[in-house]
């Protein structure tokens, strides 16, 4: 992987904007993070794992979730669920599992992820559904149904800016001199930090006149547009929710916020420096939901709404489920909802292509007037 790196650096004549740098270390076929055999998702660092999300943490998330799916099958007239980086598996286990119960016709469910390892684990893991499932690596010219993504958006590239003394730069990656990568840390595995004076602005200006590092996500909101083009192509369209960690614009490039949001992840253990152990750790950075929405508008698309994760599963139900399960089950599901947990860092999005319908998830708590 870093033979690829460095490879990559010197085809970019010495400076690799960090954007293309995240892609490569995240999704370069057999050797990025998301392309290679190691473990990823789980509950316990034991198991090889790095971190875990909502659907391992809880069934319960997908059962929920699927409230939501369904009533958004119905009010499209749809038949087709899209799942956009699946992980495990476990989460359209959940879905399908739930969806079946409810007696809702699911012609496909159809999931979208670039990584071959994963894969094999889904079909493993959803074996049972046969080819009610279907894997796709490329978009269609158009979809229709309902789509969903938990966790995809922030592991799309970002780019880095860095304002310096007023001056905004980009940030890329170059390979470190043999002398800083013997001093510091930060220049880990012979790479090394530059930033480059760039007309690229954020989308606000940050108050205050001091150095401050932030993301944007044209990745991110290419990928919203496409998708709203392509539901728009089809006959009838459909609905889409996005469930992942991140701010309104006004809190994203907040004063306070100067070190940006890029993390990675390893072993259940959190650290801000992707230049180390490149291509073993997941790297993230927080979702601008405010741009995220603009895109889906402009290309289109109706906001159904915006709320954190707590309440929408909430709006959905979640509390009676938890009522009927066991004090073990219940324990794991409150970390779902809980403010201190994933209840209020973890968002949710949701578009429509048809006239604005009220979803259940967002009835209560619509923050969609923050965005």
């Amino acid at each position: 992987m870093l033979a690829r790196v460095h490879k990559a650096i010197l085809a970019a004549e010495g400076w690799l904007p960090f954007d293309q740098f995240m892609a490569l270390a995240l999704y370069e076929p057999g050797l990025g993070y998301y392309a290679n055999q190691q473990p990823k998702f789980g509950s316990m660092p034991q198991s090889g794992s790095d971190f875990v999300t909502a659907p391992e943490l809880s069934p319960l998330f997908g059962a929920t979730l699927a409230q939501q799916v369904a009533e958004a099958l119905n009010a499209t007239a749809t038949h087709e669920v899209w799942e956009f980086g699946a992980g495990s598996g476990a989460l359209a286990h959940q879905l399908l599992t739930e969806l079946k119960r409810l007696g809702c016709n699911i012609e496909r469910y159809n999931i979208m992820d670039l990584s071959s390892s994963l894969k094999l684990r889904q079909q493993t893991l959803l074996a049972e559904f046969g080819h009610q499932v279907r894997w796709l690596t490329q978009w269609p010219d158009s979809l229709q149904g309902v789509v969903v993504g938990n966790e995809v958006l922030d592991a799309m590239p970002v780019k880095l800016l860095h304002r310096i003394e007023g001056v905004w730069h980009e940030r890329g990656v170059i390979a470190a001199r043999s002398s800083e990568a013997s001093e510091s840390s930060d220049h880990a595995d012979g790479l090394a930090w530059e930033d480059r004076p760039t007309a690229l602005r954020p989308p606000v200006e940050p108050l205050g006149e001091h150095n401050y590092l932030t993301e944007i996500q044209p990745q991110g909101e290419a990928f919203v547009a496409s998708l709203a083009e392509r539901l728009l192509a089809s006959e009838k369209g459909g609905a889409a929710f996005f469930l992942d960690y991140g701010f309104p614009e006004s809190e994203y490039f907040h004063p306070e916020r100067h070190m940006g949001t890029v993390m990675c992840h390893q072993a259940h253990q959190a650290d801000p420096n992707p230049l180390a152990s490149v291509g073993l750790k997941d790297i993230t950075a927080h979702v601008n939901f405010t741009g995220m929405a603009l895109a889906g508008q402009e290309a289109g698309l109706q906001v159904l709404g915006y709320t954190s994760q707590g309440r929408f599963l909430l709006n959905l139900g979640l509390a009676e489920r938890m009522a009927q399960s066991a004090l073990a089950e219940r324990a794991q599901a409150m970390k779902l909802v809980s403010e201190h947990e994933m209840g209020e860092l973890f968002k949710v999005l949701g578009f429509a292509t048809h006239d604005h319908w009220q979803a259940s998830g967002f009835s209560a708590g619509d923050r969609s007037h923050r965005l």
